[in-house]
């Protein structure tokens, strides 16, 4: 993870579905550290998970799927993962659009 600044990154969609324990909620606080982290580092550019279906969706930015694997098997919870890691054609959204013109 290092010397990601110095590769070409490809940006991927993770899907993972996972089952939780009361082991896995103990694991959440230090999982949310290392998210947290990689949110900063620009690697991650979104994370959202759904209790109802137990499944999370990361975009991450990185040199290819089996270094997106790795840089997510840090994750105490990595263990309780199904992980799918698919390469992205287009990535767009509104934080990509310019801002709306307002007239006052």
């Amino acid at each position: 993870m290092e010397n990601l600044k110095d590769k070409i990154l490809n940006k991927y969609q993770v899907t993972i579905h996972f089952e939780m324990d009361e082991k896995f909620m103990t694991l959440v606080p230090e999982h949310r550290v290392l998210i947290n982290s990689l949110i900063e580092k620009n690697i991650i550019d979104s994370y959202a998970v759904s209790l109802e279906s137990q499944r999370s969706w990361i975009t991450i930015n990185a040199v290819s799927k089996a270094e997106a694997k790795k840089i997510l098997s840090k994750s105490p919870l990595f263990k309780y993962w199904v992980v799918e890691v698919d390469d992205i054609f287009v990535y767009d959204g509104q934080i990509y659009r310019l801002p709306v013109l307002q007239l006052n």
